[in-house]
């Protein structure tokens, strides 16, 4: 067929849809979240977001039940939410084959920690496939529905950003035929996880283990690549790239598969090299297994463990060399940290609350820019959900004047995701903190995904929208109120009042994001500032809008129309009446 150049996450859904993966489905979390975007564009498979990664991969577990072979995509911290039936899923084995591709972040591009996820391979007892490239994404996920079946285990096919991202020429395959068709299939004794059963599949699961490593030690995914007699270099991943840059004439024990490891090919390789380097980002998961296998290696006394490798950073902690530059700027970037867009409904909120000195436990999405200055409103952010019993654990403790001051904040996915527990916790326990729940109609950190509140499933196909405000009475909450976020002394105003209030309640402040492609009334005619009437007293500067810029010649703000959508904050705020829309400035 004709080769094609994809990124990583692209070639894992081709690759599903090569093997003929019937169900999809993931939660949103960068760097994983094109994989369903992807698939959703092959028909053969029912593609779905889920309101969190547990439900996606109970969902994926139960299409595999029936025997259809099923992917479930998320990012690393995504496997600490599913690691419940993960676990479990160990032991029950599978009927159709079930790959989940896991996407961890080293560097922290996107994401509040750098765990590793091949700990969850062995913990879980799960094989891990690790792809160094976009041909290997496809070949691996194609051949990790093989793997699964043959073997009665899932498969974890695991990326980095720099695999999920990145992109490189794919010859792609045709899709699988004669795949059984899915039937309902009684088996207790291998799916019903009592204590009777699960001590008798704990048998199975380290048998298929041994049988695992005993046959990847004869696979032609874990390659040794024969160079030099004296340097050899156990890697896998993207380090892989990076070793053949840094140490081209390097022997390589090149693992496509990280768990099991094939120790008797490892040992073999070993036993050749005066020197032996273990190549690996983050942790020493290879290297403490070797190691531990008797045989010397040197890995991260000299790599770090935190952040991800780049052909630099190996170059120099091995070689004590830099690595050569093959372009650099001719001028010095200017630093450009993260911000709102322009007109998101989340900038007056967070304004609101730092004028009410407000402790604000944050929580995973757009809003946690909030931390930013100028703004500066945001005081935790822990993980999905945690901003809503963060709030619960302060309220319990502090007293006095302060404890009215502590406000919860969450997004609607986030809220759907993980909030609601906390909510009812919140309810139960007779918190007098406050929850603002910031409804922008969509999953938008991650590129705008749709979710259950949004009224849209991943197709596009229109769906129930969720209720947040019943939702909130329905698990005790007697006050819950609707706010304007682009109205400044309104939405202060209903914060101020429920922040008072002496039991729980919940402030929604509803505003489309101003990137959702459909016309949700978010999009507004432009404004501009009359230099006349400025003056300069950068009261505006306070919102930390993109669109508004300070011309320090003239000492006066200058709206930019082609990121101004009119959203009105900077209006509000100006005593001079300096702003006014373009219309009324002579119909530009």
């Amino acid at each position: 067929m004709k080769r094609e150049i994809l990124s990583g996450n692209e070639a894992i859904a081709r690759g599903a849809y090569e093997a003929g993966v019937r169900v999809a489905c993931a939660y949103p979390g960068t760097p994983s979240t094109e994989i369903l975007e992807n698939t959703v564009q092959y028909a053969s498979i029912d593609s779905s977001w889920a309101p969190n990664e547990k439900v996606a991969l109970e969902v994926g577990i139960g299409s595999c039940f029936g025997g259809a072979r099923s992917l479930v995509a998320m990012k690393h911290v995504g496997v600490n939410v599913a690691a419940d039936p993960l676990f479990t899923l160990a032991y029950t084995g599978v009927k159709g084959g079930l790959v989940l591709a896991v996407a961890d972040d080293p560097e922290l591009h996107s994401s509040q920690n750098e765990q590793d996820s091949r700990h969850y391979a062995r913990a879980a007892k799960v094989p891990m496939f690790e792809p160094s490239d976009s041909q290997e994404a496809l070949e691996f996920t194609r051949l990790g529905f093989e793997v699964s079946e043959k073997f009665d285990k899932p498969i974890f096919v695991r990326t980095t950003t720099r695999i999920s991202h990145s992109k490189s020429i794919v010859t792609p395959g045709e899709p699988v035929t004669g795949l059984p068709t899915p039937a309902l299939e009684k088996n207790p004794p291998k799916f019903v996880m009592l204590p009777g059963n699960a001590r008798k599949r704990h048998y199975v699961v380290e048998e298929q283990l041994q049988a695992l490593e005993e046959w990847a030690c004869t696979q032609s995914f874990n390659r040794v690549e024969e160079r030099s007699s004296k340097v050899g270099v156990i890697t896998a991943g993207i380090a892989y790239q990076y070793t053949r840059e840094v140490l081209p004439d390097a022997s390589v024990l090149k693992l496509g598969m990280v768990y099991p490891l094939p120790k008797q090919l490892i040992r073999d390789f070993a036993a050749k090299y005066e020197t032996l380097y273990v190549i690996e980002e983050l942790e020493p998961f290879i290297e403490e297994q070797v190691q531990a296998m008797g045989i010397k290696v040197i890995g991260k006394e000299r790599l770090s463990i935190c952040g991800e490798l780049t052909p630099g950073r190996v170059s120099k902690a091995l070689l004590d060399q830099e690595a050569p530059v093959h372009y650099a700027p001719e001028i010095e970037l200017p630093p450009r940290p993260p911000n709102m867009c322009p007109g998101c409904p989340h900038r007056g909120v967070f304004y609101a609350l730092n004028r009410l000195k407000a402790f604000v436990t944050g929580d995973i999405g757009c809003y946690t820019l909030g931390f930013m200055p100028p703004l500066s409103a945001m005081d935790t952010c822990v993980c999905m959900g945690a901003s809503v019993g963060n709030a619960t654990g302060l309220n319990k403790v502090i007293e006095g004047e302060d404890k009215q001051k502590i406000v919860g904040v969450i997004g609607d996915s986030t809220f759907l995701h993980t909030g609601i527990n906390g909510l009812m916790d919140m309810v139960y326990n007779n918190s007098t903190a406050t929850l603002i729940i910031l409804d922008n109609r969509i999953t938008a950190m991650t590129g705008r995904q749709e979710n259950p509140s949004s009224g849209f499933t991943l197709s596009g196909e229109p769906s129930p929208v969720v209720d947040l405000e019943q939702l909130c009475r329905s698990v005790g909450v007697k006050h819950v109120r609707v706010a304007d976020p682009w109205d400044l002394d309104g939405t202060r105003g209903i914060i101020k009042e429920e922040m008072e209030r002496k039991e729980t309640s919940v402030v929604i402040t509803r505003g489309p994001c101003v990137l959702i492609k459909r016309d949700l009334g978010q999009h507004k005619t432009p404004l501009v500032i009359d230099p006349d009437k400025c003056t300069g007293c950068k009261a505006c500067l306070r919102i930390g809008c993109p669109a508004i810029e300070w011309q320090a010649d003239e000492g006066k703000a200058h709206v930019n129309e082609l990121l101004c959508v009119g959203c009105g904050i900077c209006e509000q705020l100006c005593k001079f009446e300096a702003f006014s829309t373009i219309s009324d400035k002579g119909g530009k």
